[in-house]
């Protein structure tokens, strides 16, 4: 789904955060970040994958990493999901999907039957000087940290 690959460079972004911060790709420089896209707040997979990211958060920053988690959920309800499930990290509430948009993980997806728009979640590895080292787009929830570590 996404146009962007390994050595592109990531596009900016700036959306708020769930506690109304304004984010940018700029706040990163210098510094490796992961940039996880996931459908829906507080749903089962993506709460599965959020967890595994919040349980391995340790070894994410031990390797250098920042993590931050995005969809298309307003404020409060990226609040909730951070909050319920004690998540160490923000997540962007891009609600207009501006950021969603600009990493190409907005699409055609099949659900039951039933073809609609939305986000395939997908994670990006940027590196220091803003270039992406690695998509991920098979997302494996419960071990996702591995994906991003191994």
């Amino acid at each position: 789904m996404t146009t962007l690959n390994k050595g592109d460079k990531a596009p900016h972004f700036s959306a708020v955060d769930q506690n109304g911060t304004l984010r940018t790709l700029a706040d990163y420089a210098g510094k490796k970040l992961v940039v996880f896209f996931y459908p829906k707040a507080s749903t089962p997979t993506c709460t599965v994958e959020a967890c595994n990211l919040r349980d391995n958060f340790a070894a994410l920053q031990s390797s250098g990493y920042e993590v931050l988690g995005v969809s298309a959920d307003g404020i409060s309800a990226q609040k909730k999901f951070q909050e319920k499930q004690l998540l160490p990290y923000p997540l962007l509430a891009d609600e207009n999907l501006e950021v969603i948009k600009a990493f190409g993980v907005w699409g055609p997806k099949k659900f039951m039957g039933k073809t609609y728009d939305g986000i395939h979640r997908t994670t990006f590895l940027i590196d220091e000087n803003g270039i992406i080292e690695k998509v991920i787009t098979d997302v494996k929830a419960k071990i996702h940290s591995e994906q991003i570590l191994g």
